[in-house]
């Protein structure tokens, strides 16, 4: 019973460092935009497809470590562009008309919905319904250790980037006050579709972890791991890079110990009443702090 806590556990980490990556994208862009992306899980989809032909077009098994670093690396600047050219598309003109409008926050909410059924819909036109399976670079334990190390690795490198660079700096001024960021000189039609292509990224390593882990490639798997990473990030406290980390750990351990149990199938509604529990008690997230609006 011990092995199979801790195996259950080191699962998890694994399933929960994926999650964490893509609740990452989300918590981005709602820091600064104070949007839900809902696109995002599709983003995350596409990523999928761009990592699975990335890493069979670099040689799959026969070359895996080059296959899968060069596959990633595929995956992630097409998923920034995707996610830049969802933000230049559907969100950009919507800024830019919406200033002082009644509606200015529900209208890019209903865009976002929009663009994620859009993506999906084009994602079966463009690589179909079927099923596809990623190939075995790495034996599965190696595998989990790999996206652990991957993910904690880029939670790092991403706190480095928003408190130790110029383009963090213009980020976290965003994220206080647009206009002032824009009067003091931020270019923030740049800065905003940077936070997208990041976020994006990040969704693309999560995906091609998440694929050579445990699933297969279809056009509709972001539902499901998006609504848990927004769930993750709302946890942690969106807005909040380790929360979003720590929110996603959560939720991969309490989902893999749930299988423990003859209550499996009960895996989301467990989480979501964690949601509650967590919402009830601090309606911020577990790290996230309460601010001031002027409405």
């Amino acid at each position: 019973m011990v092995q199979e806590i801790v195996g259950a556990l080191v699962t998890g980490l694994a399933q929960g460092s994926m999650i964490a990556l893509v609740a990452l994208g989300y918590t981005m862009v709602y820091g600064i935009l104070k949007l839900i992306n809902f696109a995002h899980s599709e983003v995350f989809m596409m990523g999928a497809f761009f990592g699975l032909f990335g890493i069979t077009m670099f040689g799959g098994e026969h070359a895996p470590l080059v296959a899968g670093v060069a596959g990633t690396f595929a995956a992630m600047v097409l998923a920034g562009g995707l996610g830049m050219l969802v933000e230049r598309v559907a969100y950009a003109p919507l800024r830019a008309r919406g200033r002082g409008l009644a509606n200015a926050r529900n209208t890019p909410l209903v865009t976002a919905l929009g663009m994620s059924v859009m993506l999906q819909n084009l994602a079966q036109l463009l690589f179909t319904a079927r099923y596809r399976g990623y190939p075995q670079l790495l034996p599965i334990e190696h595998t989990r250790k790999v996206i652990f190390v991957t993910a904690v690795t880029v939670m790092i490198l991403l706190q480095l980037l928003v408190h130790r660079t110029w383009t963090g700096k213009a980020m976290r001024a965003l994220s206080t006050n647009v206009e002032a960021a824009r009067l003091m000189g931020v270019r923030t039609g740049r800065t905003i579709a940077m936070t997208f292509a990041v976020g994006s990224m990040l969704a693309a390593v999560g995906a091609v972890l998440y694929c050579l882990d445990q699933s297969q490639v279809y056009p509709t798997m972001g539902v499901v791991i998006g609504t848990r990473a927004f769930v993750a990030a709302v946890i942690g406290g969106i807005g909040s890079i380790p929360g979003a980390m720590l929110g996603g750990v959560l939720i991969g351990v309490i989902g893999e110990l749930t299988k423990l149990t003859p209550y499996s199938g009960l895996q989301d509604v467990l989480v979501f009443t964690v949601l509650i529990g967590v919402l009830l008690v601090r309606p911020t997230g577990l790290l996230g702090r309460a601010g001031v609006e002027k409405v």
